[in-house]
């Protein structure tokens, strides 16, 4: 492989992961425990979580795309293939299914706070899923920079 495009694999890798590793496990808590507006909060971490859910749809898309063109149908059985496409199915599922459903489930609480209202168990319920799914696609993040860098041609 190139050594230009094995360098843009590894951009789009961290991009991604890092991506995924700031704004859940940093950006987030601290806005949480930073803004005494929980609802302001949520707002600006749905935000966040929605940026991000982009970046890793596109660094997915190129990622399997590469792996795509340089192994055809090989690439079923790599391991890194396999890692970036269930990474890319959960960024799916977050973005298209879940925090569409949280955001209307925020929605039709208002004038309330969602935890403040009926609906409260329901988000409760979902925001765990997505907060289990992102753990998920996080590990998973880091086993694609395992499998990247153990095919270093450079180690």
């Amino acid at each position: 492989m190139s050594m230009k495009l094995r360098f843009l694999d590894g951009i789009a890798l961290t991009l991604w992961v890092g991506s995924l590793w700031t704004v859940g496990y940093l950006a987030v808590p601290i806005l949480f425990q930073a803004q005494p507006d929980k609802q302001l909060a949520g707002m600006l971490a749905g935000e966040m979580f929605r940026v991000q859910g982009f970046v890793g749809i596109a660094c997915g898309v190129y990622l399997l795309l590469r792996d795509g063109v340089k192994f055809g149908k090989l690439a079923l059985r790599q391991p890194a293939f396999l890692a970036i496409a269930l990474m890319l199915l959960i960024t799916l599922a977050l973005q298209f299914g879940i925090q569409p459903l949280m955001a209307g489930l925020k929605s039709q609480a208002l004038p309330l706070e969602v935890m403040k209202s009926p609906l409260a168990d329901s988000f409760s319920m979902w925001h765990g899923i997505s907060s289990i799914l992102y753990l998920i696609e996080s590990l998973l993040g880091l086993s694609s920079i395992y499998l990247f860098l153990r095919n270093d041609p450079g180690h």
